[in-house]
């Protein structure tokens, strides 16, 4: 039978669990009310906005408690006076943690002209790990919140601008699909200095779209020439789409989303490029591809450094695939 949607303002679950504080079933229950925000009330007594996730995850922590022994109540409350109400929302107030990674936003900002392009990424990265951390469990948002989203954005436009002045702005609109066969022995052109997205659509495009392809590496983008086909550029033949980066605007271009292993490098590309869900190759890559930059000034020669890299990435990607 389908339980009826949550209609009280709050969730009160009251967990009873014998033993020793330090006990595996008590560290296990402390780590399953952090990670959904929990307001403690007391010792044993959590609260929790009303939501059925909510509800449905509360419940499957009151089973393992009684699979460790344990007893829970789950109980719905319904709206309280004005001041309990602020005194339990003050409970879910996250302003602190925010304004903690505004000041690690802060740090990068004032030591970005001293890191190299790898190590401020990673650290975009984390910040930008932070803050979706606590949004998760950020169940009344507030100024703060919006504060701290907005330095993210303005701390990734910084960076862009340090390391990639020319990185493209997402366009709008639909994908096209390409005939390979149209694109073949062509000129490609893209922004020099290759960083993640733009080496791998360059692999991309030899390997899978046009074997015979030369590349011509812009100072900037208006550098062009006429006959290529420009690629990750404003403007370009093949850029960003929407939350798409332009590895994934060429897979889904030239139809190549269900070849084996190009899922999970596009998985790769986009959480280097732009963030997103964390890929366990995602740093041996990113040093790799710092390394042969530091070594390698011709960009050819980097693209050729970089191909047999991509080659065994993909490889390990199909055999996971099949």
């Amino acid at each position: 039978m389908n339980r009826a949607p949550v209609s009280s303002n709050w969730l009160l679950f009251l967990a009873n669990l014998p033993g020793r504080p330090a006990s595996t079933p008590r560290v296990r229950l402390w780590r399953a009310m952090k990670d959904l925000g929990a307001g403690t009330l007391r010792d044993g007594a959590a609260v929790l906005p009303a939501t059925d996730a909510i509800h449905e995850q509360l419940k499957s922590i009151r089973t393992q408690l009684e699979a460790d022994g344990g007893s829970g109540w789950l109980l719905e409350l319904g709206e309280q006076s004005p001041e309990v109400e602020s005194a339990l929302r003050a409970l879910f107030d996250r302003s602190d943690a925010y304004r903690a990674i505004a000041g690690e936003g802060a740090t990068l900002r004032s030591e970005l002209p001293g890191i190299d392009e790898v190590g401020a990424r990673r650290r975009l990265r984390q910040l930008e790990r932070d803050i979706d951390n606590v949004r998760r469990v950020d169940y009344f948002p507030g100024a703060a919140r919006e504060e701290a989203v907005a330095l993210l954005a303005d701390l990734n436009a910084l960076v862009d601008r340090r390391f990639s002045p020319s990185e493209p702005s997402a366009a709008e609109g639909t994908i096209e699909r390409c005939d390979p066969r149209d694109y073949r022995g062509r000129t490609w052109a893209t922004r020099r200095r290759p960083w993640v997205d733009r080496v791998a659509s360059a692999w991309l495009i030899r390997r899978f779209v046009d074997p015979q392809a030369r590349f011509a590496w812009l100072e900037h983008p208006g550098d062009c020439p006429r006959e290529a086909l420009g690629f990750d550029f404003d403007g370009a033949a093949f850029t960003h789409v929407g939350e798409r980066v332009t590895f994934e605007v060429l897979l889904a271009s030239f139809g190549l989303e269900s070849e084996p292993g190009l899922a999970d490098m596009a998985r790769l590309v986009h959480y280097l490029d732009v963030g997103g869900e964390p890929v366990p190759e995602a740093a041996g890559f990113e040093a790799v591809l710092s390394g042969f930059r530091d070594e390698l000034p011709d960009d050819d020669h980097l693209l050729d450094a970089m191909t047999p890299v991509l080659d065994a990435l993909c490889r390990r990607y199909s055999a996971v695939d099949t």
